[in-house]
């Protein structure tokens, strides 16, 4: 499995989820959820790496229902 970021790496996360939730601001429930998904796909495109993408969908089912202690 490749190496995975799983702890925080951000240098600003609380400046980043601001601007994350203002992005989805005045958005429609649908419009939120296609910006989501656009954005989740974007992101992808840019990791570009399969096995990098497929654990990191591993890593948030499993966190689903039990969050890190750290998030």
């Amino acid at each position: 499995m490749p190496d995975l970021i799983l702890h925080r790496n951000l240098s600003d996360p609380d400046g980043f989820y601001a601007d994350l939730m203002a992005v989805h601001e005045g958005l429609t429930k649908a419009e939120s959820d296609a910006l989501t998904a656009r954005l989740v796909l974007i992101l992808a495109n840019h990791i570009g790496s399969r096995d990098v993408l497929n654990a990191a969908l591993q890593a948030a089912r499993e966190t689903a229902s039990h969050p890190p202690a750290d998030a």
